[in-house]
């Protein structure tokens, strides 16, 4: 629609404001005047006098008879409209459009076209819309900037934000099942740690001191179960200073538990229930769409570690093969690398390049490089190598878990290399959180700990995978007027 058109219809509907008011009616009163049923409940009292509220999406008049569709978040019923039965109040209906919300009761029917309908006998303005709502919105950029009209134009987007809500109270029931304790962690951190990733940094005017918005719950958490608490978790917020793109967003929800006396088989048990719980919840069946691939999660998931997926699919016996040799096989094989790669570093180059994307089935890849794991516990087997897992489905991954390091000493190592560690972002570093070592000196369990981004399972479960879709109003670029 154009500017011009569009301040027509304004200028048309503010005059209709006037004389709704001239005549009385408040067009924004507070509330409805009396109890109201849902539409969808209004559908199944058929004879009954029912009194319904929402949006009118359509209005149809054929003159003495108006028909229009009340749409709330329930569902849609039609109303008729009918002179005689309204009377002088009729001619209050020139004053209402599309897009108003309404209130209206009166008996359920049928009509002879088989729509079931309120006819009504008494309605009242509950909210006069200046704007006329869109057909359809311009572009895709639109459909993020005005997620409002986005919802109210597509259901399937509603659809898939109502998935998402689901997917976060299933989660908590099923982690309360097994006994977890939700908590809540600060999100001004005075040093970030818990990732590998860079942070939004921020000023306390009370304290005069800068902080670091939370990049991870994770070592907070950690301090939770030295105090006390063998099972705790978190849904929340974190935020990291890093690119925009299909599946990252600068902001973004996270899933964190940690599990005292259990270690990354433990997670990986709980981890594979709740997927399964999440797919019996929201869709009563195991088989899942993910990208082009229907996949079965349903049984049980293979655990494979990351030097034999690479012996397998590449031929390549990284463990035994030498700094030089590998970075040779990167350089012959496009693999891109960065100076000063460890060996560790190098082989989960050539995973990541080489090998994640072909994970199809639900696959746990365990045992990682220590140099790019900081906070998991040490493998037995392999001094260099840490108990750590990563779950793939679809060629996507999806979950990152860990035996978590609970030697304060290996930490303090851990923390020094990672600040020195050659990287692309040295500010992605782990710092040296010595009040979290020293928390740690107090003693800490066996534990078990993983994060999972939510908006990653929500992707997932509803195979949107792009970040923007399944973010209410994800972060964008401002637009012309909002530019400074």
């Amino acid at each position: 629609m154009s500017q011009s058109r569009l301040a027509e219809i304004r200028n048309i509907r503010i005059e209709k404001l006037k004389k709704l008011r001239d005549l009385g009616i408040d067009p924004y009163p507070a509330k409805p005047s009396r109890a109201f049923v849902s539409t969808s409940d209004a559908r199944r009292q058929e004879g009954e006098k029912v009194f319904v509220v929402g949006r009118l999406r359509s209005f149809r008049e054929h003159g003495n008879v108006i028909f229009a569709d009340l749409r709330d978040s329930s569902g849609q019923i039609q109303l008729l409209f009918q002179k005689k039965n309204l009377e002088d109040k009729f001619k209050v209906l020139k004053l209402i459009d599309t897009g108003d919300f309404l209130g209206a009761s009166g008996p359920v029917t049928t009509t002879q076209a088989g729509e079931i309908t309120v006819d009504v006998e008494e309605f009242e303005l509950l909210g006069k819309s200046i704007r006329p709502l869109p057909e359809d919105l311009a572009d895709t950029e639109e459909r993020y900037r005005k997620r409002y009209l986005d919802l109210l134009l597509d259901q399937t987007v509603r659809e898939r934000f109502d998935t998402k809500s689901r997917i976060y109270k299933e989660t908590r029931n099923y982690l309360d099942s097994l006994g977890f304790f939700e908590v809540e962690t600060p999100v001004f951190h005075p040093l970030y740690g818990g990732a590998n990733a860079k942070p939004f940094i921020s000023h306390m005017h009370a304290l005069d001191q800068d902080y670091y918005l939370r990049i991870a719950f994770e070592l907070y958490l950690k301090r939770l179960v030295v105090g006390g608490y063998d099972k705790v978790y978190e849904i929340g917020r974190d935020f990291r200073n890093e690119g925009i793109d299909q599946t990252h967003n600068p902001e973004f929800t996270m899933l964190e538990w940690y599990e005292a006396y259990a270690d990354y088989h433990r997670v990986m048990d709980v981890t594979e229930g709740l997927f399964k719980h999440l797919a019996n919840a929201l869709y009563g069946i195991t088989k899942i769409k993910v990208g082009d691939h229907s996949i079965d999660i349903g049984s049980k998931w293979p655990r494979v570690t990351m030097l034999n997926l690479i012996k397998e699919k590449l031929g390549l016996d990284a463990d035994n093969m030498s700094l030089e040799e590998l970075t040779k096989y990167c350089g012959e094989n496009h693999i891109s690398q960065i100076k000063g790669q460890t060996k560790g570093q190098t082989i989960f180059q050539i995973f990541d390049d080489k090998i994640s994307d072909t994970l199809i089935e639900p696959t746990f890849v365990l045992d990682y490089p220590a140099d790019i794991s900081p906070l998991s516990k040490p493998h037995p087997d392999r001094p260099d190598w840490v108990q750590r897992f990563e779950g793939y489905i679809g060629g996507k991954e999806i979950v990152d878990g860990w035996s978590e390091l609970t030697d304060p000493q290996i930490q303090r190592d851990r923390f020094e290399f990672d600040v020195k560690a050659v990287r692309r972002e040295t500010d992605e570093a782990q710092q040296t959180d010595e009040d979290f070592l020293e928390a740690m000196e107090y003693g800490l369990p066996p534990l078990g700990g993983i994060g999972i981004g939510m908006d990653r399972i929500t992707m997932f479960f509803t195979n949107t995978w792009t970040f923007k879709e399944i973010l209410l109003f994800p972060t964008l670029r401002p637009d012309g007027e909002q530019r400074k």
